[in-house]
């Protein structure tokens, strides 16, 4: 149940978003600003490639935060593994990267708050 509380803590309504990676039919990488609270959300999804990235946090506003971030675990897979996924917290500026990476039909969720 751990990994729903990105579900709880997502917003419903934007003032801004971004479109970081895409592909058509391949997969997609967005950051989303919520209204009025600041809080910035990302998310990405691929087909049955595996697919990783350097995800340059430049969207962010000025200051630090807190990403805690919903992953696929190493050994996920769509086929034979898909509900295997970990989630870890870490300290970020806009100047910070974070590596991703998809599982094959997978994807990951980051909630960034400020601190």
């Amino acid at each position: 149940m751990d990994a729903f509380q990105f579900i709880k803590d997502v917003a419903v309504d934007w003032s801004e978003s971004r479109y970081l990676y895409a592909e058509p039919m391949e997969y997609i990488v967005a950051a989303r600003k919520a209204k009025g609270t600041g809080q910035w959300f990302c998310g990405g999804v691929t087909d049955e490639q595996l697919r990783s990235f350097e995800l340059r946090l430049d969207f962010l506003d000025p200051g630090t935060y807190e990403a805690t971030v919903y992953a696929d675990a190493e050994n996920a897979h769509y086929q034979g593994n898909p509900q295997a996924y970990e989630i870890s917290r870490v300290s970020v500026t806009p100047e910070s990267t974070l590596p991703v990476t998809m599982a094959p039909g997978g994807g990951f969720a980051i909630s960034f708050k400020k601190i």
